[in-house]
């Protein structure tokens, strides 16, 4: 059980994925994360010197830290950030409590592969949409998506830095049967029930193979429905966000539910 002012890898791991996910601040230094190279989905390495400026910086009221071991490291910049008003805990454990878990984990070198930017081409229907939510949900709530005429992608990510992606022989698209989102999966560490069962209903909606997952048809549908709606893709992908984002929580804890009209007792 975690102490006073922790969490739990359990805890923390049911957070992560949703939007009430706190910050999650790495404060390991380079010797400990050259030991275990990877990080904790969402988390975004900082040094552990800039505790007194890392509240400003902050996008909630709520953040957990990492360190190797969750000791001296996180307990202290934790208690600078509770002394600024920020709802702060820490990892109990650390990534190594993390690492023996054997959860989802994002490899440094992957992070250092991709920008903050993105961009694909416009009018997104459903890898489209699936790959920013899962990027934001689950690698880099920061990051920032482009939206532009396909000619255009391969221009754009050179002169502005951007990671293209869903793009025909692009380096992050599909591959063979699957699509982009599980290439994502895969390639930042991210596999996990939840989320293989997500990846099968978009890779069944996004590759027109409707026998693969019975949900496909709805989220087709639905895809569709939202691209009608709204001409600007950016607005399409927040919209789109609220639909990964109960898809997930399906995923996760109501994959077996069912629904039907209740009868009344009387009725034969």
């Amino acid at each position: 059980m975690p102490a006073f002012n922790e969490v739990s890898t359990t805890q923390l791991m049911r957070l992560i994925g949703t939007p009430d996910c706190p910050d999650i601040i790495d404060v390991r230094i380079p010797e400990d994360v050259a030991a275990i190279p990877v990080m904790v989905p969402t988390a975004r390495l900082v040094d552990f010197k800039d505790h007194a400026n890392l509240a400003s910086d902050l996008r909630k009221d709520r953040a957990v830290i990492i360190c190797h071991k969750g000791k001296k490291l996180s307990h202290g910049v934790a208690a600078s950030l509770r002394a600024q008003g920020i709802a702060a805990e820490v990892l109990e454990g650390g990534m190594v409590n993390w690492k023996t878990a054997g959860l989802p984990a994002v490899p440094v070198k992957t992070l250092h592969q991709v920008s903050d930017l993105w961009v694909t081409r416009h009018r997104p229907k459903i890898d489209r949409i699936a790959c920013p939510w899962l990027i934001q949900r689950f690698v880099n709530p920061n990051a920032q998506f482009l939206f532009v005429p396909p000619a255009e992608v391969d221009d754009v990510a050179d002169r502005f830095g951007a990671t293209p992606f869903d793009m025909e022989d692009g380096d992050w698209s599909h591959r063979d049967d699957r699509c982009t989102f599980d290439l994502m999966i895969e390639r930042f560490g991210l596999s996990c029930t939840p989320l293989q069962r997500l990846a099968m209903v978009v890779r069944a909606a996004d590759t027109n193979q409707h026998h693969l997952a019975p949900e496909a048809a709805g989220l087709l549908a639905i895809s569709a429905g939202l691209s009608r709606q709204y001409k600007d893709d950016s607005q399409q992908l927040k919209a789109g966000f609220a639909i990964y984002d109960a898809l997930y929580r399906w995923a996760r804890d109501a994959h077996t539910e069912g629904h039907d009209w209740p009868k009344s007792s009387g009725e034969k």
